[in-house]
Protein backbone atom coordinates (compact mmCIF):
# COMPACT_ATOMS: atom_id res chain seq x y z
CA UNK A 1 0.00 0.00 0.00
CA UNK A 2 0.88 3.26 -1.35
CA UNK A 3 -1.03 5.06 1.74
CA UNK A 4 -1.44 7.62 -1.12
CA UNK A 5 -2.60 6.70 -4.22
CA UNK A 6 -5.23 4.18 -2.65
CA UNK A 7 -7.34 7.89 -1.70
CA UNK A 8 -6.78 9.60 -5.10
CA UNK A 9 -8.52 6.89 -7.41
CA UNK A 10 -10.26 8.62 -9.97
CA UNK A 11 -12.80 5.34 -10.21
CA UNK A 12 -13.35 5.16 -6.74
CA UNK A 13 -14.36 8.84 -6.89
CA UNK A 14 -16.32 8.78 -9.96
CA UNK A 15 -18.40 5.78 -7.93
CA UNK A 16 -18.50 8.10 -5.18
CA UNK A 17 -20.08 10.84 -7.08
CA UNK A 18 -22.91 8.96 -8.45
CA UNK A 19 -23.51 7.38 -4.90
CA UNK A 20 -24.06 10.93 -4.03
CA UNK A 21 -26.08 11.94 -7.12
CA UNK A 22 -28.29 9.11 -6.10
CA UNK A 23 -28.50 9.48 -2.29
CA UNK A 24 -28.87 13.67 -2.45
CA UNK A 25 -32.68 14.50 -2.60
CA UNK A 26 -33.02 17.23 -5.78
CA UNK A 27 -36.04 18.40 -4.29
CA UNK A 28 -33.31 19.73 -1.55
CA UNK A 29 -30.30 22.14 -1.61
CA UNK A 30 -27.09 21.04 0.42
CA UNK A 31 -24.89 23.90 1.63
CA UNK A 32 -22.03 22.11 3.48
CA UNK A 33 -18.73 24.27 4.61
CA UNK A 34 -15.50 23.17 4.50
CA UNK A 35 -13.67 24.53 7.78
CA UNK A 36 -10.12 23.62 6.95
CA UNK A 37 -7.80 25.14 4.16
CA UNK A 38 -6.85 22.38 3.58
CA UNK A 39 -9.92 20.87 2.76
CA UNK A 40 -10.52 24.24 0.22
CA UNK A 41 -7.41 23.43 -1.44
CA UNK A 42 -8.12 19.87 -2.08
CA UNK A 43 -11.47 20.35 -3.34
CA UNK A 44 -10.16 22.79 -5.26
CA UNK A 45 -6.98 20.78 -6.96
CA UNK A 46 -8.64 17.69 -8.02
CA UNK A 47 -11.97 19.53 -9.29
CA UNK A 48 -14.44 17.70 -6.70
CA UNK A 49 -17.47 20.55 -6.86
CA UNK A 50 -17.67 19.74 -10.96
CA UNK A 51 -18.28 15.84 -9.34
CA UNK A 52 -21.16 16.99 -7.34
CA UNK A 53 -24.81 17.60 -8.26
CA UNK A 54 -26.07 21.31 -9.01
CA UNK A 55 -27.88 20.81 -5.16
CA UNK A 56 -24.80 20.26 -3.46
CA UNK A 57 -22.68 23.39 -2.77
CA UNK A 58 -19.36 23.29 -0.57
CA UNK A 59 -19.03 27.14 1.38
CA UNK A 60 -15.41 27.88 1.89
CA UNK A 61 -15.08 28.44 6.09
CA UNK A 62 -12.02 30.40 7.79
CA UNK A 63 -9.58 27.67 7.97
CA UNK A 64 -6.77 29.31 7.10
CA UNK A 65 -4.55 30.09 9.71
CA UNK A 66 -2.84 32.97 7.77
CA UNK A 67 -5.99 34.18 6.33
CA UNK A 68 -7.53 35.29 9.50
CA UNK A 69 -4.86 36.82 10.96
CA UNK A 70 -6.03 40.22 11.87
CA UNK A 71 -3.93 42.98 9.91
CA UNK A 72 -3.96 44.42 13.47
CA UNK A 73 -1.80 41.26 14.37
CA UNK A 74 0.44 42.02 10.80
CA UNK A 75 1.62 45.57 11.95
CA UNK A 76 1.94 44.63 15.59
CA UNK A 77 4.74 42.14 13.82
CA UNK A 78 6.28 44.56 11.72
CA UNK A 79 6.51 47.21 14.53
CA UNK A 80 8.39 44.04 16.21
CA UNK A 81 10.86 43.58 13.73
CA UNK A 82 11.97 47.22 12.99
CA UNK A 83 13.38 47.46 16.79
CA UNK A 84 16.90 47.43 17.26
CA UNK A 85 18.69 44.41 17.78
CA UNK A 86 15.35 42.01 17.47
CA UNK A 87 15.35 39.20 15.15
CA UNK A 88 11.89 38.24 13.89
CA UNK A 89 11.25 34.56 12.71
CA UNK A 90 8.37 33.45 10.71
CA UNK A 91 6.61 31.20 8.10
CA UNK A 92 7.10 31.64 4.68
CA UNK A 93 3.43 32.77 3.94
CA UNK A 94 3.32 35.42 6.61
CA UNK A 95 6.05 37.33 4.96
CA UNK A 96 3.69 38.35 2.25
CA UNK A 97 0.74 39.30 3.86
CA UNK A 98 0.06 43.06 4.00
CA UNK A 99 -0.07 45.30 6.67
CA UNK A 100 -2.64 48.26 7.10
CA UNK A 101 -0.23 50.91 4.89
CA UNK A 102 0.72 47.98 2.64
CA UNK A 103 3.77 47.26 4.21
CA UNK A 104 4.34 43.58 5.13
CA UNK A 105 7.06 41.08 6.43
CA UNK A 106 8.84 41.16 3.09
CA UNK A 107 9.26 44.35 2.29
CA UNK A 108 10.37 45.47 6.21
CA UNK A 109 13.07 42.81 5.45
CA UNK A 110 14.73 44.41 2.39
CA UNK A 111 14.39 47.58 4.02
CA UNK A 112 16.67 46.16 6.46
CA UNK A 113 14.61 44.58 9.13
CA UNK A 114 16.36 40.82 10.60
CA UNK A 115 13.10 38.84 9.23
CA UNK A 116 14.07 35.37 8.87
CA UNK A 117 11.61 32.39 7.41
CA UNK A 118 11.89 29.22 8.99
CA UNK A 119 10.36 26.01 8.76
CA UNK A 120 9.93 24.92 12.60
CA UNK A 121 10.00 26.83 16.40
CA UNK A 122 12.75 24.76 16.85
CA UNK A 123 14.84 26.26 14.00
CA UNK A 124 13.68 29.77 15.86
CA UNK A 125 15.34 27.86 18.68
CA UNK A 126 18.59 27.15 17.32
CA UNK A 127 19.10 30.66 15.97
CA UNK A 128 18.49 32.36 19.42
CA UNK A 129 21.58 29.76 20.83
CA UNK A 130 23.39 30.77 17.81
CA UNK A 131 23.05 34.30 18.19
CA UNK A 132 22.94 34.83 22.50
CA UNK A 133 23.44 38.81 21.83
CA UNK A 134 19.82 38.50 19.62
CA UNK A 135 16.79 38.92 20.68
CA UNK A 136 15.16 35.86 18.87
CA UNK A 137 11.54 36.63 18.38
CA UNK A 138 8.84 33.62 17.23
CA UNK A 139 5.85 34.69 15.00
CA UNK A 140 3.49 31.85 16.02
CA UNK A 141 0.40 31.40 14.39
CA UNK A 142 -1.79 28.32 13.84
CA UNK A 143 -4.62 26.49 15.17
CA UNK A 144 -4.31 24.03 17.42
CA UNK A 145 -2.38 21.84 15.35
CA UNK A 146 1.12 23.96 15.45
CA UNK A 147 0.29 25.02 19.26
CA UNK A 148 1.88 21.73 20.51
CA UNK A 149 5.45 22.35 18.73
CA UNK A 150 5.25 26.44 19.59
CA UNK A 151 4.46 25.15 23.09
CA UNK A 152 7.77 22.49 23.23
CA UNK A 153 10.08 25.71 22.43
CA UNK A 154 8.95 27.34 24.81
CA UNK A 155 9.75 24.42 27.68
CA UNK A 156 12.62 23.90 25.78
CA UNK A 157 14.01 27.42 25.64
CA UNK A 158 13.35 27.68 29.64
CA UNK A 159 15.51 24.30 30.23
CA UNK A 160 18.17 25.75 28.25
CA UNK A 161 18.04 28.80 30.28
CA UNK A 162 17.64 30.82 26.63
CA UNK A 163 17.07 34.87 28.21
CA UNK A 164 17.09 35.94 24.06
CA UNK A 165 14.27 33.81 22.81
CA UNK A 166 10.60 34.68 23.04
CA UNK A 167 7.12 34.04 20.72
CA UNK A 168 4.68 36.38 19.50
CA UNK A 169 1.66 34.34 20.09
CA UNK A 170 -1.36 34.38 17.79
CA UNK A 171 -2.32 30.30 18.23
CA UNK A 172 -6.63 30.28 17.58
CA UNK A 173 -9.12 27.63 18.60
CA UNK A 174 -11.20 26.14 15.96
CA UNK A 175 -14.14 25.79 17.97
CA UNK A 176 -14.48 29.17 19.15
CA UNK A 177 -14.79 29.75 15.54
CA UNK A 178 -16.94 28.13 14.59
CA UNK A 179 -19.12 28.35 17.40
CA UNK A 180 -19.51 31.93 15.96
CA UNK A 181 -19.87 30.58 12.67
CA UNK A 182 -23.03 28.66 13.42
CA UNK A 183 -24.10 31.27 15.83
CA UNK A 184 -24.26 33.64 12.80
CA UNK A 185 -25.51 31.80 10.60
CA UNK A 186 -22.51 32.35 8.44
CA UNK A 187 -24.33 35.93 7.41
CA UNK A 188 -27.41 34.43 6.22
CA UNK A 189 -25.35 31.66 4.25
CA UNK A 190 -26.96 28.43 5.73
CA UNK A 191 -25.16 25.73 6.40
CA UNK A 192 -26.37 22.23 6.65
CA UNK A 193 -23.51 20.58 7.86
CA UNK A 194 -19.76 20.80 8.19
CA UNK A 195 -16.68 18.86 7.28
CA UNK A 196 -14.30 19.10 9.73
CA UNK A 197 -11.06 19.60 10.03
CA UNK A 198 -8.07 16.80 9.86
CA UNK A 199 -5.11 17.80 11.08
CA UNK A 200 -6.76 20.10 14.22
CA UNK A 201 -8.39 16.75 14.90
CA UNK A 202 -5.72 14.49 15.46
CA UNK A 203 -4.71 16.89 18.17
CA UNK A 204 -8.05 17.35 19.79
CA UNK A 205 -9.94 14.52 19.02
CA UNK A 206 -13.47 14.47 17.73
CA UNK A 207 -15.20 15.35 20.91
CA UNK A 208 -14.98 19.17 21.28
CA UNK A 209 -17.60 18.85 17.89
CA UNK A 210 -20.13 17.39 19.65
CA UNK A 211 -22.12 20.42 20.71
CA UNK A 212 -22.58 21.69 17.37
CA UNK A 213 -24.51 18.99 16.69
CA UNK A 214 -26.18 19.20 20.04
CA UNK A 215 -26.79 23.43 20.75
CA UNK A 216 -26.96 23.81 16.49
CA UNK A 217 -28.83 20.71 14.97
CA UNK A 218 -25.60 20.40 12.66
CA UNK A 219 -23.79 17.19 11.50
CA UNK A 220 -19.90 17.33 11.57
CA UNK A 221 -18.02 14.71 9.54
CA UNK A 222 -13.65 14.82 10.59
CA UNK A 223 -12.17 14.04 6.74
CA UNK A 224 -8.85 13.56 5.59
CA UNK A 225 -7.15 15.54 2.98
CA UNK A 226 -7.37 13.42 -0.07
CA UNK A 227 -10.05 13.67 -2.75
CA UNK A 228 -11.74 10.41 -1.42
CA UNK A 229 -11.59 11.24 1.94
CA UNK A 230 -13.70 14.73 0.97
CA UNK A 231 -15.95 13.06 -1.58
CA UNK A 232 -16.78 10.23 1.56
CA UNK A 233 -17.27 12.93 3.83
CA UNK A 234 -19.84 14.66 1.49
CA UNK A 235 -22.15 11.94 1.08
CA UNK A 236 -21.85 10.97 5.03
CA UNK A 237 -23.02 14.77 5.63
CA UNK A 238 -25.99 13.81 2.94
CA UNK A 239 -26.99 11.02 4.37
CA UNK A 240 -27.05 12.56 7.93
CA UNK A 241 -29.28 15.60 6.45
CA UNK A 242 -31.29 12.90 4.52
CA UNK A 243 -32.24 11.13 8.20
CA UNK A 244 -32.38 14.28 9.90
CA UNK A 245 -29.57 13.59 12.17
CA UNK A 246 -27.28 15.68 13.42
CA UNK A 247 -24.08 13.89 14.97
CA UNK A 248 -20.23 13.62 14.96
CA UNK A 249 -18.84 11.03 12.43
CA UNK A 250 -15.43 10.18 12.12
CA UNK A 251 -14.41 9.57 8.16
CA UNK A 252 -10.55 9.90 9.02
CA UNK A 253 -9.72 7.13 11.48
CA UNK A 254 -6.71 5.95 10.45
CA UNK A 255 -5.52 9.22 12.16
CA UNK A 256 -8.04 10.49 14.15
CA UNK A 257 -9.55 9.08 17.53
CA UNK A 258 -12.14 10.91 20.04
CA UNK A 259 -9.65 12.21 22.38
CA UNK A 260 -7.09 13.22 20.39
CA UNK A 261 -3.59 13.19 21.56
CA UNK A 262 -3.77 13.56 24.88
CA UNK A 263 0.03 14.24 25.58
CA UNK A 264 0.25 17.62 23.21
CA UNK A 265 -2.95 18.71 25.05
CA UNK A 266 -1.39 18.66 28.23
CA UNK A 267 1.80 20.33 26.77
CA UNK A 268 -0.51 23.19 25.62
CA UNK A 269 -2.46 23.58 28.73
CA UNK A 270 0.55 24.04 30.72
CA UNK A 271 2.20 26.47 28.27
CA UNK A 272 -0.63 28.36 27.43
CA UNK A 273 -3.99 30.17 28.80
CA UNK A 274 -7.15 31.36 27.18
CA UNK A 275 -7.31 35.04 25.94
CA UNK A 276 -10.34 37.00 27.14
CA UNK A 277 -11.06 37.68 23.60
CA UNK A 278 -8.80 38.10 20.46
CA UNK A 279 -10.11 39.22 16.19
CA UNK A 280 -10.56 37.08 13.79
CA UNK A 281 -10.33 38.76 10.23
CA UNK A 282 -13.72 38.69 8.73
CA UNK A 283 -15.53 37.09 12.49
CA UNK A 284 -14.36 40.40 14.77
CA UNK A 285 -13.85 39.93 17.94
CA UNK A 286 -14.49 36.20 19.33
CA UNK A 287 -14.32 35.15 23.08
CA UNK A 288 -11.88 32.58 24.35
CA UNK A 289 -10.47 32.25 21.09
CA UNK A 290 -7.28 32.49 20.94
CA UNK A 291 -4.24 31.49 23.81
CA UNK A 292 -1.21 33.34 25.07
CA UNK A 293 1.67 32.20 27.53
CA UNK A 294 1.16 31.94 31.16
CA UNK A 295 2.32 34.14 33.73
CA UNK A 296 5.02 31.56 34.94
CA UNK A 297 6.15 31.59 31.66
CA UNK A 298 5.82 35.48 31.18
CA UNK A 299 9.84 36.09 30.12
CA UNK A 300 9.21 34.03 26.76
CA UNK A 301 6.29 36.47 25.87
CA UNK A 302 7.06 38.85 23.52
CA UNK A 303 3.64 40.73 23.89
CA UNK A 304 4.88 41.42 27.76
CA UNK A 305 8.70 41.40 27.08
CA UNK A 306 8.59 44.48 24.60
CA UNK A 307 5.73 45.97 26.22
CA UNK A 308 3.35 45.86 22.71
CA UNK A 309 0.07 47.41 22.73
CA UNK A 310 -3.09 45.55 20.97
CA UNK A 311 -3.18 46.88 17.41
CA UNK A 312 -6.44 47.16 15.13
CA UNK A 313 -6.95 48.28 11.37
CA UNK A 314 -9.39 48.05 8.54
CA UNK A 315 -9.17 45.49 6.04
CA UNK A 316 -8.98 47.16 2.96
CA UNK A 317 -12.27 48.29 1.89
CA UNK A 318 -12.44 46.91 -1.90
CA UNK A 319 -11.07 43.09 -0.49
CA UNK A 320 -14.11 40.57 0.35
CA UNK A 321 -11.47 38.68 2.33
CA UNK A 322 -13.83 38.85 5.40
CA UNK A 323 -16.94 37.78 3.64
CA UNK A 324 -14.66 35.15 1.76
CA UNK A 325 -13.94 33.91 5.29
CA UNK A 326 -17.07 33.27 6.21
CA UNK A 327 -18.55 32.05 3.31
CA UNK A 328 -20.52 35.02 2.18
CA UNK A 329 -18.52 35.13 -1.28
CA UNK A 330 -16.54 33.54 -3.08
CA UNK A 331 -13.28 34.29 -4.31
CA UNK A 332 -14.14 35.18 -7.70
CA UNK A 333 -17.09 37.47 -6.61
CA UNK A 334 -14.57 39.94 -5.33
CA UNK A 335 -13.91 42.43 -7.80
CA UNK A 336 -9.76 42.57 -7.11
CA UNK A 337 -9.45 38.82 -7.91
CA UNK A 338 -7.19 38.38 -10.86
CA UNK A 339 -6.67 42.07 -11.54
CA UNK A 340 -5.28 44.18 -8.64
CA UNK A 341 -5.06 40.91 -6.38
CA UNK A 342 -3.13 38.21 -7.27
CA UNK A 343 -0.40 35.91 -5.76
CA UNK A 344 2.11 37.92 -7.16
CA UNK A 345 0.78 41.01 -5.72
CA UNK A 346 -1.70 40.08 -3.08
CA UNK A 347 -4.40 42.97 -1.53
CA UNK A 348 -5.28 40.05 1.19
CA UNK A 349 -4.75 37.55 3.12
CA UNK A 350 -6.71 34.79 1.34
CA UNK A 351 -4.51 35.16 -1.60
CA UNK A 352 -1.28 34.97 -0.19
CA UNK A 353 -1.25 31.45 1.90
CA UNK A 354 -1.85 28.35 0.16
CA UNK A 355 -4.59 27.75 2.54
CA UNK A 356 -6.55 30.47 1.58
CA UNK A 357 -9.90 30.05 -0.82
CA UNK A 358 -8.45 33.10 -3.30
CA UNK A 359 -5.04 31.41 -3.80
CA UNK A 360 -6.71 27.63 -4.09
CA UNK A 361 -9.14 29.15 -6.80
CA UNK A 362 -6.58 30.94 -8.49
CA UNK A 363 -4.11 28.45 -8.90
CA UNK A 364 -7.18 25.50 -9.96
CA UNK A 365 -10.49 26.91 -9.38
CA UNK A 366 -10.05 30.06 -12.44
CA UNK A 367 -9.02 27.43 -14.97
CA UNK A 368 -12.72 25.58 -14.67
CA UNK A 369 -14.47 28.70 -14.39
CA UNK A 370 -13.00 29.81 -18.05
CA UNK A 371 -13.86 26.10 -18.91
CA UNK A 372 -17.52 26.52 -18.05
CA UNK A 373 -17.95 29.91 -19.81
CA UNK A 374 -16.37 29.19 -23.07
CA UNK A 375 -19.02 26.19 -22.61
CA UNK A 376 -22.11 27.77 -21.37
Amino acid sequence: MKYVDEYRDGQLARGLAATIARDSDPARNYALMEFCGGHTHAISRYGLEDLLPGNVRMVHGPGCPVCVLPIGRIDMALQLATRPNVTLCCYGDLMRVPGSRGNSLLRAKAAGADIRMVYSTLDALALAEAEPSRDVVFFAIGFETTTPPTALAVRLAQKRGLTNFSVFCNHVLTPSAIQRILACDSDGVHIDGLVGPAHVSTVIGTAPFSRFATEFAKPVVVAGFEPLDVMQAILMLIRQVNDGRAEVENQYIRAVTPDGNRIAQGEVADIFELRESFEWRGLGQIPASALRLKPAYAGFDAERRFALDDMSASDNPACECGAILRGVKRPAECRLFGKACTPESPMGSCMVSSEGACAAHWSYGRFRDHARRKTA
